[in-house]
């Protein structure tokens, strides 16, 4: 075989590892929201299907595969059937430029790095293309006819554009510490001993990142968009099937690419604590260890915290968290100008 036929061998089979383990913890967090919310209230979760429940997902699989799909009358027939598709997809394809170890040492060639791509500008490629999953949610809402969907879709659009600039903002302060939009730039400046990691010299910005982050997800205690005592279901009310799947594949979805970016930028990525040689596999563990303390966080505050109001979650976006943002990158920009060790 050809070198050029193995490089795009182990592209391939990198590529289905990756978007597998995607789609797999996507499905796992189903269960694991059940069971979180069972055992935080003390009560049984899913027990039937499989041992402990395990085989949950594959159950509902298969109900939303034989489900009939209902398109509702006066529905914008394409866009409502295009609609979970354009939701979804954005959030699968983000995956692609995060880091999730270092260079395998028997991989020849210019795909030895576990991830699927490497970017110069990773970071931008992330936030433009994650940002699209939100004409899936304002379409589809729109299209039902219905007016509790279309509040759902309007709730969605305001919500993630006020803290979208949060959560760009926060990361313009990390990228100022690392002169460079490449993710993978971001891991290596965190190399070394544990407080380098940006968690240390950015605390705020990491605050700020991990709240924004429950309301771009969509996630409780700013879940508006489908808020149940008011919208039914919000912008998916009339979505059946494999299409109402779709969306709730593309929410968890994006909340494991989160996640994943939440450990690259503060956490150190793939950087082992106190090994700076580990092996490459403890390298992949310890990324996705880092990255399940984020994806508990999602479930443990969804059955802690109650949900604010939606007066109150625009006013924390755009009068405490947009300023709070935007005066750390004026500090920080002023820090590394002056050269001052923030840590």
């Amino acid at each position: 075989m050809s070198p050029m036929h193995w490089d795009w061998l182990v592209w391939f089979l990198k590529a289905n590892v990756i978007y597998g383990g995607l789609l797999g913890t996507a499905a796992g967090m189903t269960l694991a929201e059940r069971k979180v919310s069972a055992w935080m209230q003390y009560r049984h979760g899913p027990n039937r299907v499989g041992p402990w429940g395990l085989l949950q997902p594959i159950a509902d699989g298969v109900k939303f595969i034989f489900k009939e799909s209902l398109t509702p009358d006066g529905a914008n027939k394409w866009l409502f059937r295009c609609a979970p598709a354009l939701a979804a997809i954005p959030s699968m394809l983000t995956i692609a430029v995060i880091p999730m170890g270092p260079a395998i040492p028997f991989i020849p060639g210019d795909y030895k790095y576990f991830s699927i791509t490497d970017l110069d500008i990773g970071l931008m490629y992330l936030l433009s293309i994650g940002g699209l999953s939100i004409y899936g949610i304002i379409l589809g809402s729109w299209a039902s006819n219905s007016k509790f969907s279309l509040l759902g879709g309007l709730r969605a659009s305001a919500q993630m554009i006020s803290y979208e600039l949060t959560l760009i903002l926060s990361i313009l302060a990390v990228v100022t510490l690392t002169g460079s939009l490449d993710l993978r730039d971001a891991v290596a400046a965190q190399s070394g001993a544990i407080w380098e990691w940006h968690v240390f010299s950015q605390p705020l910005a990491f605050i700020l990142f991990s709240i924004a982050a429950f309301a771009e997800t969509n996630r409780h205690p700013f879940d508006f968009a489908e808020c149940e005592p008011e919208l039914v279901s919000g912008f998916h009310t009339e979505y059946s099937s494999m299409r109402f799947a779709m969306f709730a594949l593309g929410e968890y979805c994006a909340m494991v690419v989160i996640a994943s970016l939440w450990t690259t930028l503060f956490l150190g990525g793939y950087n082992v604590p106190f090994w700076e040689d580990a092996p490459w596999f403890l390298c992949i563990g310890a990324f996705l260890a880092k990255t399940s303390i984020f994806l508990f966080l999602f479930l443990w505050v969804r059955w802690t915290l109650p949900r604010f109001r939606f007066d109150q979650l625009m006013a924390l976006g755009w009068k405490v968290f947009l300023p709070l943002a935007l005066a750390n990158l004026f500090l920080t920009g002023a820090a590394v100008s002056y050269g001052v060790k923030l840590w």
